[in-house]
């Protein structure tokens, strides 16, 4: 890094249109002289469920929403958009939220809703009626997003969301299916 910021220094003249876009994740390791002559760029996710998986579903294209032959797929990704912004919200609450903080991000989600389709499409090729439910908790709960999590507690609560989320109840027309029963339904 120190490198970048020695050329960055020796740079006289630059181009009108120059520009020089940089990302990087918290770091103390960043360049201060860098740091200090930017423009600085900050996401955050947004308050509430509802705008958060507002911004979740608007990363998704209709080809994507529409590519999987499942119907099942749409619900699944419905849930899988809940199950991300709960998530993030918990972070909000500091340590009642989280023990230890993780950065749960768009590729957490990007690969899990991938990895539903995936299964969904396995399952339609073979003609299977019955999901993988218990694979599929496994991987996007301690594979995908677990990965990240390194206290028990903060896990198992992890793991508990996708037991109550995901599973062949999301399907049963004889009993509707609500993620919360205390007063808000979705």
């Amino acid at each position: 890094m120190k490198k970048l910021e020695i050329i960055y220094d020796n740079i006289t003249k630059p181009d009108k249109a120059f520009r020089l876009w940089l990302t990087t994740a918290p770091t103390d390791k960043f360049p201060l002289g860098i740091l200090q002559k930017s423009l600085k760029v900050v996401t955050e996710p947004p308050d509430g469920l509802g705008q958060n998986i507002k911004q979740t579903y608007s990363k998704l294209s209709d080809d994507i929403i529409d590519e999987c032959p499942m119907w099942q797929f749409k619900p699944m990704l419905y849930v899988l958009s809940f199950f991300h912004a709960v998530i993030q919200e918990r972070k909000k609450f500091g340590k009642i939220g989280w023990n230890v903080a993780s950065d749960f991000t768009a590729s957490d989600y990007l690969i899990s809703y991938q990895l539903i389709k995936l299964y969904l499409d396995k399952t339609h090729e073979s003609g299977d009626e019955v999901l993988p439910w218990d694979t599929m908790r496994y991987l996007i709960g301690d594979a995908m997003y677990g990965g990240r999590v390194t206290d028990d507690l903060d896990r198992r609560a992890l793991t508990t969301y996708l037991q109550e989320y995901l599973g062949d109840f999301i399907f049963d027309s004889n009993q509707k299916f609500y993620f919360s029963r205390q007063g808000a339904d979705y």
